[in-house]
């Protein structure tokens, strides 16, 4: 019985499973093309799509300040020309994704309790350090939007769309039959825009004058590329034990 995702087992999707099967199937697929084309019928899906985007409002809208002197900071930068509720949704966004990430750590390290770890991969330690880092993260952000007056409990429309789009990350993770190599693929995928996403709040807070949270976003930013590439290699070396390749030592600049 297979006990490993990339043992050969009873995977009866391809068609190759049933040549006769599907020596039908394609025939009838070719007779049914005298009806309406993919391409129109493909067509007919974005036209709809364009007028319900056109009819549909916003997925939310930036609460107002929490405070008054919040309330003062964002008509003092309205008056210089600046829409500072551009940076508040963003805060709100990182939050909730560093919020996620938390979550996804603290699932793979489950994971990591029933894995079979091979040579290079990662350690519990690493692991909880990182999930830490995620958590820490949060904590800079929620104080950050306590700092300009917003109020960090407010779902931004940003946060609310980086949400429904960890979901799909979360299910991977927490799902009991996948793998630690296979979260570890959803982790780098969390991991790349993690990266971007701090690179953007720091432009942020640099184009706006917050020097003191463009300080504290680039510290985040450079601990979010180590985890980076962490991963990258965690990946690799799971591959390629899982492959029977001997993993190629990493070259060393002198």
């Amino acid at each position: 019985m297979p006990t490993k995702p990339t043992d050969i087992g009873t995977n009866r999707t391809g068609i190759a499973t049933s040549p006769i099967d599907s020596q039908r199937t394609i025939k009838a697929a070719k007779a049914a093309g005298a009806g309406p084309s993919p391409a129109h019928n493909g067509h007919a899906l974005e036209v709809e799509r364009i007028a319900r985007s056109r009819d549909a409002g916003p997925v939310g809208t930036v609460p107002p300040p929490a405070t008054v002197k919040g309330m003062a900071k964002t008509l003092v930068e309205r008056l210089q020309g600046h829409k500072p509720t551009v940076f508040i949704d963003k805060l709100g966004e990182r939050l909730a994704f560093e919020r996620t990430g938390t979550r996804l750590y603290e699932a793979l390290l489950a994971k990591f309790e029933v894995a079979e770890v091979h040579a290079g991969g990662p350690t519990r330690a690493e692991l909880e350090k990182i999930r830490d880092d995620e958590h820490r993260h949060v904590g800079i952000l929620r104080d950050a939007m306590l700092h300009i007056g917003a109020d960090p409990t407010a779902m931004t429309p940003g946060a609310d769309v980086v949400g429904v789009a960890g979901l799909g990350w979360i299910q991977v993770l927490t799902d009991p039959r996948t793998t630690l190599t296979q979260c570890l693929d959803v982790i780098l995928i969390a991991e790349l825009a993690d990266g971007d996403g701090w690179m953007l709040l720091t432009s942020l807070a640099d184009a706006l004058d917050f020097d003191d949270l463009s300080k504290q976003f680039q510290a985040a930013l450079v601990e979010e590329e180590e985890h980076l590439m962490l991963v990258r290699g965690w990946i690799a070396a799971a591959l390629l034990g899982q492959a029977g390749v001997a993993p190629t030592p990493p070259v060393r600049s002198v």
